[in-house]
């Protein structure tokens, strides 16, 4: 009975509670290992356990485990972040704003104003090559500007004298490792193209810039001739395109992955067959979101209608199979809609995407962010089975120089996800030139900030 007591003592002054005898490294490490609602609930439990999970280190670690290694790093070497870890996490999954920042030009040579080009951040630079501009003309210049480490005000562009691809608008341009990888497009007779480059940025200690281009060799195998398709890298070594705009201008919903050797001298372009998949379409998007898994988003469908599905590709084990993601359109505000074309989709800090501008039906272009949430998507066999419907849009306000709405403009996000960099495309309002079509291209340049601290 004694005894009894004593245990029941010792239990209500929690002296003996098991979790007060699990060492603190191991309790870091299950927190570690639990989801974030977990975490705030276990922290409940007592002092010991709150303290640890209310702690920076513990929250450094979640950042790092939740945002990937790669974003972490480049969001750590960021000078003006001084936020605890546990406020930027909330910061970062709470986001309702972006500042937007106009990046001025700061040579007298500038690109030439224009859209349905490409733009890639490798090697610290902003890489923009071709695209149409007034007078139906195709461009085949490559610009280059350095961006470093830090937030600038300023672009410094710098025309490389490589000659090569030909003119040409609607292409791909991807990232994969320090290169980029260029397909296809569109040029001056409308033309389509199947041929595939290789670029490589080189940025010496005194910030000079060196840039090739080298047509790959891919066998005898490519896909058909296209031009408005969506591309994106996926694995170490592979580029995946979708769908686009063929020979006779008829739309496409094939799927190819080009497999690159380690030395990027020769690659393999593979058809890909997966059932069901999306419809016929051009000028909508791919983006990776991490593993063997994309996302593709909107577009202009068979019947020149606008679409606004969202399809998850999922290549695990190599077995390719793609799920239509049904969402709710209770969070879209009345009068907004939701289906483009030639907008961008960038993967975002938080792994999110970041969907920017594009057009309607009525070719209206649009100025809106939106943030597509698909971290807490359901394997796509449930997902089909069970027709989840999900809330997945969030709407952005965006603050600063907000850019005018655009389509069909280039987009690319830095190496933590953090920063956007928006350049040209197609706008609204009566800038000069505009070439008798009614088409107007725009040459400027923004950075959109996800973490803007006033």
């Amino acid at each position: 009975m004694a005894e009894s007591s004593s245990s029941s003592s010792n239990s209500n002054n929690g002296s003996s509670s098991p979790v007060k005898r699990i060492p603190q490294d191991h309790l870091f490490s299950i927190l570690l290992l639990l989801p974030i609602e977990s975490i705030l609930s276990f922290s409940m439990t007592c002092k010991k356990v709150r303290s640890l999970a209310n702690s920076d280190s513990l929250w450094e670690s979640v950042c790092r485990r939740d945002w990937g290694n790669g974003p972490f790093e480049a969001l750590k070497a960021c000078n003006d972040l001084r936020l605890p870890w546990k406020k930027l996490y909330q910061q970062v999954y709470e986001l309702d704003s972006v500042f937007c920042r106009r990046l001025l030009a700061v040579e007298e040579s500038v690109p030439t104003s224009r859209a349905s080009h490409s733009l890639n951040l490798v090697s610290g630079c902003l890489v923009l090559f071709g695209g149409g501009c007034t007078g139906g003309r195709h461009l085949d210049d490559t610009w280059v500007a350095y961006t470093g480490t830090d937030l600038r005000t300023t672009l410094k562009w710098q025309k490389m004298n490589s000659g090569i691809p030909s003119g040409r608008f609607g292409h791909s341009c991807v990232v994969v490792g320090e290169h980029l990888v260029l397909f296809g497009g569109i040029n001056d007779n409308g033309v389509r193209q199947t041929d595939t480059w290789i670029g490589q940025v080189t940025v010496d200690s005194k910030h000079r810039i060196t840039m090739t281009w080298r047509l790959l060799d891919v066998g005898s195998i490519s896909p058909p001739p296209r031009g408005a398709h969506a591309a994106c890298c996926i694995g170490d070594r592979r580029m995946l395109i979708h769908g686009g705009i063929g020979p006779s201008a008829r739309r496409l919903d094939d799927m190819w992955i080009l497999e690159l050797s380690e030395d990027l001298c020769h690659g393999i372009w593979k058809k890909v067959v997966a059932q069901p998949c999306p419809s016929s379409r051009s000028g909508h998007t791919l983006t990776h979101i991490g593993g063997m898994q994309t996302i593709l988003f909107g577009g202009r469908g068979m019947g020149y209608e606008v679409l606004n599905d969202v399809w998850l590709l999922d290549a695990s084990d190599d077995h390719w199979r793609w799920a239509q993601l049904l969402f709710e359109l209770r969070n879209v505000p009345h009068g907004v809609s939701l289906p483009r074309v030639g907008h961008s989709a960038n993967l975002i800090i938080g792994r999110r995407l970041l969907i920017y501008g594009g057009e309607d039906s009525y070719r209206h272009r649009k100025d809106d962010f939106w943030v597509l949430d698909v971290s807490s998507m359901q394997q796509p066999r449930i997902l089909k089975q069970n027709r989840l419907f999900r809330r997945m849009w969030k709407r952005l306000e965006s603050k600063g120089d907000k850019p005018d709405s655009r389509s069909f403009h280039g987009a690319c996000v830095d190496d933590s996800g953090r920063f956007l960099y928006i350049h040209g495309g197609m706008i609204d309002g009566l800038i000069q030139p505009a070439d008798s079509s009614g088409l107007r291209f725009d040459g400027e340049s923004f950075v959109v900030d996800l973490l803007h601290q006033p």
